[in-house]
């Protein structure tokens, strides 16, 4: 179902391209496709096509977006299972999880499409005093004009749907910079923004490689970066100036099984099969620490190596396959890597550990050393280590005892020790009776620490692409 080539779009057309990029089946590993790849010229033509862009984007009014919005959600619809088998070859992630995408994919376009036309502003009382009598202010979001983004590979549509779906939202143009290894999704996303009536120079997709895409970070006259990917992004943030940055640099996440959930066991382990193994645990909300009490640990542990060893590992675009491919086999052989150093320091690996090319298995440990790279580290793979608590308290601190907070979960009865977790955990987001693998597109989506600065979920990242200008008026 895909195309021979695809082109990149530079000011809102399609560009062909005497260079281009392989894109692999990342399950077989044969080329699957090939794009173009911009000059040495497109990025500087991209970001002056959005300067210009600026003002005819401003004066598109909010009707206008929403309708731009509508019509793509319309168009992802009718493209539905083409989106996902390309979401399934360049990704390697499994079908049914690939259609899942899909879905979010046009939710999110949904609900920037409603927000397009909620951007109010307020009222604010300046009578504070009576030298203040007649006084009365108001305010309005404007957008912030020529925004990048730069996107992972591993949600390779729905993270570039929250990033362009609010800017067209909130009226700002922009140049978008998709994943080498996963620029189809973004590409057809850009075909379909090609059939719009977006002023011209509203939007660029350039299949860049890093270097090339430099001046999307450093270049002033761009004024926000949102990225979202490794700890790389703190240098880009260095490097970026003046301008707004926001990031999503992933996680660790942890999930925590109260004492009191012993009857609640199938529902439980259903759901860490789902958030640790999901898309081969490529999430930056992945399961990767599950820290159960000490009255269930030893069930808890024994039917969870049992459920995953049921997992369906092979070919993604077979409707049964659970467990897919990683990106490429340095992913694989990295985590590995990690899997082995953590035995050797004494952990255990309760099942899993075995890696064919970028097929690694499904992996569980315990006992696994404080300062394993799987335990301190973005494990971002199919592993999780398991670990005992007897108080709640030692359970939160455990989950704190992290360089990342991004989100984390807690199965629990108890209002107090769900509250507790709430207020104590180090986490920019709490799923109780949940993994922290769980989102929803219109929710605050961002962590604190090393996981990053700033919220996603399309209304917060509106709020970001604009900003506010008050107007005092003094009644004459």
């Amino acid at each position: 179902m895909l195309e021979k080539t695809y082109p990149y779009y530079l000011a809102n057309q399609p560009q062909t391209s005497k260079t281009m990029m392989e894109v692999y089946d990342k399950y077989s590993g044969k080329v699957a496709t090939r794009v173009a790849v911009p000059d040495d010229s497109a990025t500087e033509k991209a970001i002056k096509a959005a300067v210009k862009a600026t003002g005819p984007m401003k004066d598109f009014r909010p009707w206008a977006r929403q309708a731009v919005l509508q019509h793509c959600a319309q168009r992802f619809e009718e493209r539905r299972d083409e989106l996902a088998m390309a979401l399934c070859v360049e990704a390697g992630k499994p079908i049914k999880d690939s259609a899942g995408e899909v879905t979010r994919l046009i939710e999110t376009f949904r609900i920037a499409a409603e927000e397009a036309v909620r951007m109010n502003g307020e009222t604010l009382n300046l009578e504070l005093a009576s030298r203040l009598d007649g006084y009365h202010g108001y305010t309005r979001r404007v957008p912030l004009g020529p925004v990048s983004f730069i996107t992972p590979f591993n949600f390779p549509l729905n993270l570039v749907a929250h990033k362009v779906a609010p800017a067209i939202a909130a009226g700002c143009p922009f140049v978008l910079k998709p994943s080498e290894k996963t620029p189809i999704g973004a590409l057809i996303i850009g075909e379909i923004l090609a059939e719009t009536d977006l002023p011209k120079g509203a939007f660029s997709v350039l299949t860049l490689d890093g270097k090339h895409a430099t001046p999307l970070v450093e270049d002033p006259r761009l004024k926000l970066l949102s990225f979202t990917g490794g700890q790389i992004g703190w240098d880009l943030k260095a490097r970026a100036g003046h301008k707004k940055v926001t990031l999503e640099l992933g996680g660790n996440a942890s999930c925590i099984i109260d004492a009191d959930q012993k009857p609640h066991l199938d529902k439980v382990i259903e759901r860490l099969i789902f958030g640790a193994f999901y898309q081969s645990g490529q999430s930056c909300i992945s399961v990767q620490r599950i820290y159960a009490h000490a009255s269930l640990y030893d069930e808890l542990k024994k039917r969870l190596i049992e459920a995953v060893k049921k997992l369906k590992a092979g070919d993604p675009k077979k409707k049964d396959v659970f467990l897919g491919p990683m990106i490429d086999e340095a992913a694989a052989e990295r985590l590995q890597g990690w899997i082995r150093e953590a035995e050797k320091g004494g952990g255990k690996i309760l099942c899993g550990g075995k890696r064919k090319g970028n097929m690694l298995e499904a992996t569980l440990m315990e006992n696994v050393p404080h300062d394993a790279k799987v335990n301190r580290m973005e494990a971002f793979g199919p592993f999780a280590l398991l670990a005992p608590f007897k108080r709640i308290d030692d359970a939160i601190a455990m989950v704190n005892d992290s360089d990342y907070g991004l989100q984390a979960g807690i199965f629990t009865d108890s209002l107090a020790n769900a509250m507790r977790a709430w207020n104590e955990l180090e986490q920019g987001g709490v799923l109780v009776n949940d993994v922290p693998s769980f989102r929803v597109d219109n929710m605050p989506y961002g962590g604190v620490k090393l996981s990053g600065l700033g919220r996603e979920g399309v209304r917060y990242a509106i709020e970001d692409m604009t900003e506010i200008r008050l107007m005092v008026m003094r009644e004459s």
